[in-house]
């Protein structure tokens, strides 16, 4: 389970957050409770793991995952945001998976971009997935056009075979699976995309990539019910979440989620998306950023350390790299490294961990989630946990954390400027 560590040497400050621990209790007793269900039911079907992703769910998933392995050498997955940051978060993590080669479009609205994403399927068994709740966004729509057009030139009729779309029951996009016998996957009208991944629209890829979803389910359901059993104040996800708020308090305006791991690239942008489009409203909101060490402490460490101090820090450690490389000694040539002889690179790695934690703590709060590998059960686990503390947080925030009215703003002007 994931362990949760406060780095604060400032009295006063841990006195104020002692006492918003217990000023803010009403807010997590309300979570999932018969009122929030009532304010945001539309918006709450990733709070029970098993509403969408119990075994039917999961045989369906692992059914149609099962076809096109068989006969793919790529999948496309066609999303932006939340249809594609979860799934890509864990696929990326475990490259060494035997599915298919996995290729990520409607994403872009680049011409370049799509360019590669044509090169990379060329002359291959191609297989894609349109990943898009209502079917009105611009990324996903202008690329599924055009790969559905390759693929019928490529397959003819037997293209609408390996054309899978994923969106909302009654929407345009089912009515196009129905009309042109293209296999249809429910995305939860009541999950938004920045929660999706517990659902088929994340769980589907991973299916198709090799990834073991009912261990990450598993993972995901153990997280729930050890934080739904806990309803006070050493609950690891409320700690966090009355830390995160008592920083913007204090006038941080930023949130850096770092690891020396780099399997979690792609995790921080689901986590970055997660609470960038749940907290930023109203004129307020910290602003999650990522820190990928060790190679940006030769970079942004150096804002991190003598900065302007609008920053705080989450490490979001692995305790277990499940991996292991020897520095040996070199007898050959004299580099003034031999005291690293010997020495595993899960130590050195451990030591600039370390360092860093301490060096970063004297100048600003730093919090520690604590993981102890990389699997997809805690890739489970940990998606849960962030969206559980995101509920919690802008709770405490004020805001609703399911809604995104700012993301509307810039398309009605690009939907005029394109003759919408």
């Amino acid at each position: 389970m994931i362990q949760f560590q406060m780095f604060d040497h400032q009295p006063e400050r841990c006195e104020k957050y002692h006492q918003m621990l217990k000023d803010n209790l009403p807010v997590l007793e309300g979570i999932g409770s018969e009122a929030d269900f009532e304010k945001y039911g539309d918006s709450l079907g990733w709070f029970d793991i098993d509403t969408w992703a119990n075994e039917a769910e999961l045989s369906a998933i692992e059914e149609l995952a099962a076809r096109v392995r068989r006969d793919a050498d790529v999948f496309v997955l066609i999303g932006v945001g939340g249809s594609n940051n979860a799934a890509r978060s864990v696929i990326e993590a475990f490259p060494e998976c035997d599915g298919p080669e996995i290729v990520y479009a409607g994403n872009s609205l680049s011409p370049w971009a799509f360019e590669q994403v044509m090169n990379k399927i060329s002359g291959k068994s191609v297989y894609i997935d349109c990943i898009a709740k209502n079917f009105q966004t611009l990324e996903p729509g202008s690329a599924f056009r055009v790969l559905r057009e390759y693929l019928y030139e490529t397959y003819g009729d037997k293209a609408n075979e390996r054309i899978i779309a994923t969106g909302s029951r009654n929407s345009l996009l089912e009515t196009i699976c129905k009309e042109h016998g293209y296999s249809f996957v429910e995305f939860p009208q009541t999950v938004g995309g920045r929660y999706t991944a517990v659902t088929a629209v994340g769980l589907l890829p991973m299916a198709v990539a090799g990834i073991d979803i009912r261990a990450l389910v598993k993972g995901a359901a153990d997280m729930a019910a050890e934080l739904k059993g806990c309803r006070d104040i050493t609950q690891s996800a409320y700690r966090y979440a009355v830390a995160r708020n008592l920083y913007y308090n204090e006038g941080y305006r930023m949130e850096m989620l770092a690891s020396f791991e780099p399997q979690l690239h792609w995790f921080y942008k689901w986590w970055i998306q997660l609470f960038a489009e749940s907290e930023g409203k109203e004129d307020q909101g910290l602003y999650p950023i990522s820190g990928e060490y060790s190679e940006e402490l030769h970079s942004v460490g150096q804002f991190l350390q003598d900065g302007s101090p609008v920053i705080f820090e989450t490490f979001l450690h692995v305790k277990d790299p499940q991996a292991s490389m020897i520095v040996h000694p070199d007898g050959r040539v004299k580099d003034d490294f031999d005291y690293l002889n010997g020495k595993d690179f899960r130590e050195i790695n451990e030591a600039a961990y370390g360092a860093t934690l301490r060096s970063h703590s004297e100048k600003m709060p730093c919090m520690v989630l604590e993981v102890e590998k990389l699997t997809p059960y805690s890739f489970g686990e940990s998606f849960y946990f962030f969206m559980y503390t995101c509920y919690v947080s802008a709770g405490i925030l004020g805001v609703n954390p399911f809604d995104q009215e700012g993301v509307e703003a810039y398309k009605q002007r690009m939907f005029k400027a394109l003759g919408k």
